[in-house]
């Protein structure tokens, strides 16, 4: 164990003393004195250390770093892309996004720290295209055309109230689509638990329609499936005749919305103007209460989420400093698609190391 963790330090060429603070902090949590001995727990871990502050971009470079390989894709559908040509490249998920051979895993690189009040998570993985421009509108000088694209998204599941063995994504959800296991892994049905009375804590990452406006969507999952931990609809349609194959935005349609969410009716609009697809209410209450960044970097995204390590609200998972069992989790990534993504199989826990 001692050498592993120097490797480590080795490895990030980290020689500060804030560094082997982390480490010497890691190294004690990691190994937990019990009555038959020294033992490890179990599981695939995330450890978050403790800051007296909100960490900055440098800081995330001295986190104790938990790569996540999530798998899947749309398997069952690899065979419409033998021959993958500019528009087909969007037609499925992560790796199948950017070509026709089977898709690799995505290996996604998680960092975490806490203060006194709040939980940092930094996520960040490779994607070559940045897809946040959601169904949006173009202007070609006559009318508007929609362009149809989709986003990149992902979403971290948390199970707060520790109901379930080996949690991940594809054991707590797609309970009517048994092919979420083995070769024919992937997800395509509605996410809901089998188990009456058990709910579980999701963070739904959207690239436009949330990330755009500084905030990851906090749901709750249960057997009659995904909620909002306020009641509502978050997304509304920029054209709601469009929805229903309506000519858009004629009388009765209008007005239509930039960008900005700023009404364009009586404004000059010049060709190549966009609009969204989407207009987004942001969230004031709990449905709000994960505030996020997003950037994509050098073909990758990074996404920083931020929450209060206890909210109040019931379906939120509380996150307690020092307790060595920590919180179940399991990660899916979207990339330019609505619900065939990739997700993680292995027992992830995120804990929060004792500050020393």
């Amino acid at each position: 164990m001692v050498l592993a963790v120097f490797c480590c330090a080795a490895f990030c060429g980290r020689t500060t003393s804030i560094a082997m603070r982390f480490l010497i902090l890691a190294l004690i949590t990691i190994s937990v004195m019990g009555a038959g001995g020294c033992r490890e727990l179990g599981g695939d871990k995330l450890y978050a250390i403790h800051l007296d502050g909100p960490p900055e971009d440098s800081t995330w470079e001295r986190a104790l770093p938990r790569l996540i390989s999530v798998r899947g894709g749309d398997l069952h559908r690899l065979k419409k892309l033998a021959d993958v040509d500019s528009d087909t490249v969007h037609t499925t998920t992560a790796s199948c996004h950017h070509g026709s051979t089977l898709p690799d895993p995505v290996e996604v690189d998680l960092r975490a720290f806490y203060t006194d009040h709040s939980l940092f998570l930094r996520l960040s993985w490779r994607d070559a295209t940045r897809d946040d421009s959601f169904m949006r509108w173009l202007f070609n000088g006559v009318a508007w055309a929609n362009q149809g694209g989709l986003e990149d998204g992902f979403g971290i599941m948390f199970d707060a109230q520790g109901k379930f063995p080996r949690f991940s994504c594809s054991y707590a959800c797609h309970i009517e689509d048994f092919g979420v296991s083995g070769a024919n892994f992937h997800a395509q049905n509605k996410m809901r638990l089998a188990r009456n009375g058990a709910w579980t804590d999701l963070w739904h990452w959207k690239a436009e329609r949330t990330g755009r406006y500084g905030f990851a969507d906090d749901r709750f999952v249960d057997q009659e499936g995904m909620h909002g931990d306020e009641p509502g609809e978050l997304f509304k349609p920029n054209s709601r005749f469009a929805v229903t194959n309506q000519e858009p935005f004629r009388e009765g349609d209008e007005p239509l919305y930039d960008l900005q969410g700023e009404p364009l009716k009586g404004r000059f609009v010049a060709p190549g103007s966009p609009a969204p697809g989407y207009m987004t209410d942001v969230p004031q209450g709990g449905r709000g209460d994960v505030v996020c960044r997003s950037e994509h970097i050098n073909g990758h995204w990074v996404v920083t989420l931020q929450r209060k390590l206890r909210t109040g609200d019931p379906h939120d998972v509380v996150f307690v400093p020092g307790d060595e069992a920590g919180v179940s989790f399991g990660l899916a990534v979207m990339d330019h698609t609505l619900n065939q993504h990739y997700a993680s199989r292995t027992n992830e826990r995120l804990i929060l190391l004792a500050d020393q």
